[in-house]
């Protein structure tokens, strides 16, 4: 079952703190009509092609650059970089437009969502259509890097209004927590969706190429070896197929968020444009400590797990002799992790949400020294796989618990700067997808650096070497500075308490500031 309240939005709980006679009469004033159960479903299913999309490209991408187009990892790497940097910037510029954007028929943000999606769909098939090998290589780059730029693009368009949509449901604060915890429910489902479908279509053929290898006694593969042709030609084609299935799940998705929700303001959300310049709002926000000390912490922890995650299939396949599995071992790990999310919800309520931080993180770093470790096992990998979803759970939900935190202390300390709360979500997300480009780029460099060669069945022992490198001892160590950063951030169980107790004497502040 789904939490009631997922703590994504700001001031979540402030509705349970004011639960007393005074809070009863305040609210009996200005009454919303409850948020039917159908608005939040089509809410959250509207979540599901960022994650969808997102996990395949961070799970596939960079093998299918490497194994199927045969990029050299110099050319895979800047591509995966200059993308996922490309698409960091663009989420702060997309929420600034979004801010400045009117309100016109069928709303200020379901505009920017529905009209985002033909061009997110048609860009995310480009991603995974393989040009001809006549083709240049000058030009392949060019063509992938464009492909992706273009894609990130569409998804920052669909994804950031999306995000702040949660303001312009309806209802009271409750129901808001409660739309966003379906939310995250569907997102962590269409994690395992995505790369589920993806990998279960792709896998076999990945497979099939390493056995055509071992026929051939490791020589390089190329569109004259007779045995690989064929293999090669049907791995492409798998996927493109994979490709127009997500994408049409992708277009499913935003319509039944379009036919499902329609923005409605409200006292704390206003459906107007934002006052502050884009600058004066970033040095405002940036200037906040608790939210700097999370972003840090955030972003090694995402580092961590994001290097893991695009180096797991490339791992499996070439150090582990896992060729024809490591999809299995990424549903596994999608399924424990979906699975755990209630019981991390349960931990952080009973024991808070910084024990909960370092119980989660040390969870996977005993799981990827056994992985580094081991070879040809499956049922070992399974068991670690086990481990680092439950520790994938805390990725997923602590992030996005804590980050509400940080804005009601920036409230009350700046009960001023008001509607700023789609800039502190932006810059969150641009941090995600820093640290996404940024491992990514680290991993490919490294192989690079290792003399990895694009479509070798073998590869040099110091290839070897390398991923396993990236496999453990890299992501344990951003994970221990993650966890030594979150050692410093201010906002613990007494001060939630206190900030809770502040909003309550302050007398709903942001209601008299909009009393309609």
């Amino acid at each position: 079952m789904l939490p009631d309240s997922a703590g994504d939005a700001p001031l979540a709980g402030l509705t349970r703190a004011g639960d007393g006679a005074g809070a009863s009469s305040r609210r009996s004033e200005v009454q919303p009509a409850p948020l039917p159960f159908y608005r939040k479903l089509c809410y959250a299913i509207g979540g599901a092609p960022y994650q969808m999309t997102g996990n395949a490209l961070g799970f596939f991408l960079q093998i299918f650059l490497l194994d199927v187009v045969q990029l050299e990892p110099f050319h895979s790497s800047l591509i995966l970089f200059l993308g996922r940097a490309w698409d960091a910037v663009t989420d702060p510029a997309v929420g600034f437009l979004v801010s400045k954007s009117p309100r016109r028929k069928l709303g200020k943000l379901i505009p920017w969502i529905v009209f985002s999606t033909p061009f997110g769909v048609v860009f995310y098939c480009m991603v995974w259509f393989t040009p001809s090998d006549t083709m240049p290589v000058s030009l392949k780059f060019l063509w992938y890097l464009a492909m992706y730029c273009f894609f990130q693009t569409s998804m920052s368009c669909y994804h950031v209004p999306y995000s702040s949509l949660t303001m312009f449901l309806g209802g009271n604060q409750r129901d808001r927590d409660s739309a966003t915890a379906y939310r995250m429910g569907v997102e962590v489902f269409s994690t395992l969706v995505g790369s589920g479908i993806q990998g279960q279509i792709v896998g076999r053929y990945h497979a099939s190429m390493m056995e055509s290898c071992s026929v051939l006694n490791g020589t390089l593969y190329n569109s004259t070896s007779p045995g690989l042709t064929d293999t090669s030609e049907n791995t492409r084609r798998a996927y493109v197929i994979a490709s127009v299935v997500l994408g049409s799940l992708y277009c499913m998705a935003c319509l039944i968020l379009f036919l499902g929700v329609k923005e409605q303001p409200g006292p704390l959300s206003p459906l107007g444009k934002a006052q502050l310049p884009f600058f004066h709002s970033l040095r405002i926000i940036l200037g906040h400590q608790p939210y700097v000390w999370l972003l840090c912490g955030f972003l090694f922890m995402s580092l961590a797990f994001q290097i893991t995650q695009g180096i797991f299939a490339f791992f499996c396949t070439h150090a582990a002799g896992l060729a024809g599995r490591f999809q299995h071992l990424v549903l596994i790990m999608l399924v424990v992790a979906s699975l755990s999310i209630p019981f991390w919800q349960w931990f952080l309520v009973r024991f808070g949400k910084k024990p909960a931080v370092f119980v989660g993180l040390s969870l996977i770093i005993p799981a990827l020294i056994v992985i580094t470790l081991v070879s040809h096992n499956f049922l070992v990998f399974v068991f670690m796989v086990v481990l680092a979803g439950c520790s994938m759970a805390v990725l997923y939900l602590l992030p996005w618990s804590m980050l509400p935190d940080a804005v009601d202390d920036f409230r009350l300390k700046n009960p001023d700067c008001l509607n700023l709360e789609a800039f502190f979500y932006s810059f969150y997300v641009f941090f995600n997808k820093f640290a996404g480009g940024l491992s990514l780029g680290i991993s490919t460099m490294s192989l690079h650096f290792a003399g990895y060669r694009a479509g070798d069945c073998t590869h040099n022992p110091s290839v070897i070497l390398t991923l396993r490198i990236l496999m453990a001892p890299v992501p344990i160590t951003l994970l221990l500075i993650a966890m030594a950063i979150f050692c410093f951030y201010p906002i613990d169980e007494e001060r939630r308490k206190q900030m809770r107790v502040e909003m309550e004497e302050a007398g709903h502040w942001a209601k008299n500031e909009n009393p309609g």
